[in-house]
């Protein structure tokens, strides 16, 4: 896990809030996605940036793309800002 990723415990609350498509599998690597668009927000990075380890940066950018319409904020979680 690198300094920035999400913890096990942040994970548990931060999963039930994004959305999986209706068909298709799941996602396997959803975390590491979401790992990297955390990262590339903290670092101010531009897309092509992002290190593998996250996955493609237009996977990232097309996973981001989809929460965003579907109303997830997915810098802040609606659980996480109660906790803060």
């Amino acid at each position: 896990m690198a300094r920035f990723d999400v913890t096990d415990a942040e994970w548990a609350l931060i999963e039930p809030h994004l959305p999986v498509a209706a068909i298709g599998p799941l996602p396997r690597r959803m975390r590491d996605q979401f790992n990297g668009i955390v990262w590339r927000f903290r670092t101010g990075s531009g897309w092509r940036d992002v290190p593998e380890r996250y996955g493609s940066w237009s996977t990232l950018y097309g996973r981001l793309n989809g929460w965003s319409k579907a109303g997830v904020s997915v810098l802040y979680p609606p659980t996480l800002r109660r906790q803060r």
